[in-house]
């Protein structure tokens, strides 16, 4: 039998941590709750985690400078818990390279769907298998080149024009071969976040617009000038290159 996936969530709140603690695992989920920056960094060294489910309201230390400090020693993806209306939080949050966010109050079994849905984009990049048990490769599916860059599915990994692999996230990854398996198609925020995440943006969700920047940054694409993720005014974004598949 495969092992279940390892969650960490770290919230200050016992009941939250508790509710999710029962919820995740009845639900084939390996959870490790934490209270605060201090017992998630223990927790951290301690174990290998799939993914972590972080609250940003933490006492200590906040969980932007968590997350911060996540990113900076794994890509393992994260899904944010943000209070009703924090926006400005969740862009920050989404900017340092957050995966998914779900609004407090919430479902648990929206959060539940959210963390299905990124352990199946993101797979298990210590092993090559995917959280949940199957693979977490892509067979079949060829490998994507564009202006010097290609994309391999079956390792979820791009290299830059000099054979250097470049890290993204999970849903870095996603949206870069969304663009890439759609080349010189008009793509809108809406069709996108459906392609991705199934669901439909909110007036200002700009989640789309944050990590189309972040793989800016990483395509060496300047953003003011812009030459292969441009930007459709009233429209969304494309990629334009021709894309070979090989």
């Amino acid at each position: 039998m495969e092992p279940m996936p390892h969650i960490l969530v770290i919230d200050d709140d016992r009941e939250i941590r508790d509710l999710l603690a029962r919820f995740l695992e009845k639900h084939r989920l390996r959870v490790t709750a934490a209270r605060d920056g201090r017992e998630a960094r223990r927790a951290w060294a301690n174990g290998h985690f799939h993914l972590v489910v972080l609250d940003l309201m933490l006492p200590g230390e906040g969980g932007l400078d968590l997350a911060r400090w996540m990113r900076s020693q794994s890509d393992v993806p994260i899904v944010m818990l943000t209070a009703m209306g924090e926006e400005t939080d969740r862009i920050i949050g989404l900017e340092l390279g957050a995966d998914d966010y779900v609004a407090k109050p919430f479902n648990p079994r929206e959060l539940l769907a959210r963390i299905r849905a990124v352990l199946r984009r993101a797979g298990d990049p210590q092993d090559g298998r995917g959280p949940g048990g199957g693979s977490g490769r892509e067979p079949g599916l060829r490998t994507l080149r564009f202006s010097g860059w290609t994309l391999e599915p079956a390792r979820r990994r791009l290299l830059n024009p000099e054979g250097v692999e470049v890290a993204l996230t999970g849903g870095e990854y996603d949206l870069l071969t969304a663009l890439a398996d759609r080349a010189n198609r008009v793509l809108t925020r809406d069709m996108l976040l459906d392609l991705l995440r199934g669901r439909q943006a909110g007036p200002f969700d700009r989640a789309i617009d944050v990590a189309i920047s972040r793989l800016r940054r990483k395509l060496e694409d300047d953003g003011r000038h812009a030459q292969l993720i441009k930007t459709v005014r009233g429209g969304g974004y494309v990629l334009a290159a021709t894309v070979e598949r090989a």
